[in-house]
């Protein structure tokens, strides 16, 4: 009786969220965590913890994969407060750079951090890292309870599904030389050695939990310029790999559901020209991926972030530029991804050498869209919070 009561309460607030979003006036404002500094700040995640507060993280340091004294740093805003609390420390390897942080929440209100520690100075060699700290709230930065290595095991499945998907997409062999073989060739021979297939996968985008409770954390390799998802059916306690995302070069893929379960993985294309946001489909909750191939949206090969919003559409942010991260988009769909309609821009196109990038998305229990991205200037570079609705990107 307890439970039923408990899910008549949730639905019951759940439709008074989605009412008052319909109702809402515009609204759109957005702010520096911290302020212009000379230093690399980029990659940032943002989560809303069970206490109301936001979470946010980024690296930080002189440099990114070859600079030593790359960190993660983070910051909260308090429920209620106008100002971001100063900067703190989340994670720090020694001589080595950490990058591309990624928050999340679990069903447990857990809260994760998953990011990468280059080794070699080179992304194909990353490791993969997560801390977990059972209690999230706070004023300050998170005690974690347990940190490790998270490591997955591609088998030869990820060979096979690579030469089968560039069958299908029926590539042109091109130029080569007994010294240069064909991209295809030379990335098949790379499937076939575990070792690479088990090193290298990156974080970047939002993890998402399904209603069974599978939990998929979307990974990208430099080194095969493909993605797979990281599964989890036991809350995080094990993880193995989905088979690959593959296509010409989608990378860091941001996943949505649908109503019929269907997933949808939108990928920064770091392959051939034009450059499209390229997208890929799940039938069977991330197991398996269909091949990735380009949509309409221009992408300049810069990361973007999507999410299913309450009322059920699809929010996508992202530099819809063939050329350059000049501009930041918001994109509305009604149609779960088939069509974007409705757009409006963040930041708009700037002649004074300003770039914006890497944004990170959520909706807060009040219904709000809060997002974080990476800001440059001429004279420095920080990370920007920007909270906004959906009554705003549609210019009502």
């Amino acid at each position: 009786m307890f439970r039923t009561l408990r899910s008549v309460l949730f639905f019951a607030l759940l439709f008074l969220t989605i009412s008052n979003i319909a109702t809402a006036k515009p609204l759109f404002k957005t702010e520096s965590i911290f302020p212009l500094g000379d230093k690399h700040a980029h990659s940032s995640s943002l989560v809303e913890c069970p206490d109301g507060s936001l979470l946010a993280c980024w690296f930080y340091g002189s440099g990114e994969r070859t600079a030593e004294d790359v960190v993660v740093q983070g910051s909260r805003l308090q429920k209620g407060s106008s100002a971001w609390s100063p900067v703190f420390l989340m994670a720090d390897t020694p001589g080595f750079p950490d990058c591309n942080p990624v928050l999340f929440i679990d069903r447990q209100e857990r809260l994760w951090m998953f990011w990468i520690t280059v080794l070699a100075e080179r992304w194909e060699c990353s490791q993969l890292k997560y801390r977990l700290a059972n209690d999230p709230s706070g004023s300050e930065a998170p005690e974690w309870d347990w940190q490790d290595v998270l490591q997955l095991k591609p088998g030869d499945e990820f060979s096979q599904v690579m030469a089968d998907r560039f069958k299908e997409l029926q590539l042109p062999e091109g130029a080569w030389a007994e010294y240069a073989l064909p991209y295809v060739e030379m990335l098949l021979q790379a499937s076939k050695d575990p070792y690479k297939r088990q090193t290298g996968w990156m974080t970047r985008t939002n993890l998402l939990t399904l209603p069974s409770g599978r939990i998929l954390l979307p990974l990208y390799s430099d080194g095969f310029n493909a993605s797979l998802m990281a599964i989890s059916d036991d809350d995080g306690k094990t993880w193995r790999a989905s088979t690959p995302i593959i296509g010409l070069g989608p990378i860091q893929p941001a996943v949505a559901r649908g109503r019929d379960g269907r997933l949808v993985a939108f990928c920064r294309d770091s392959g051939d020209l034009p450059g499209r946001v390229m997208v890929a489909s799940s039938e069977d909750d991330g197991e398996t991926w269909s091949t990735a191939v380009d949509c309409d949206i221009p992408n300049s090969g810069a990361s973007l972030a999507v999410i299913s919003l309450a009322d059920g559409r699809w929010l996508m942010v992202c530099n819809d530029l063939e050329e350059g991260r000049h501009r930041l988009t918001a994109l509305l769909s009604d149609d779960e991804g088939k069509t974007w309609n409705v757009r409006r821009q963040l930041e708009p196109s700037d002649s004074q050498g300003k770039k914006f990038d890497y944004p990170s998305i959520i909706q807060t229990r009040d219904g709000l869209v809060h997002l974080t991205y990476s800001y440059t200037t001429a004279t420095g570079r920080c990370i920007r919070h920007c909270v906004l609705n959906t009554e705003w990107i549609e210019g009502k």
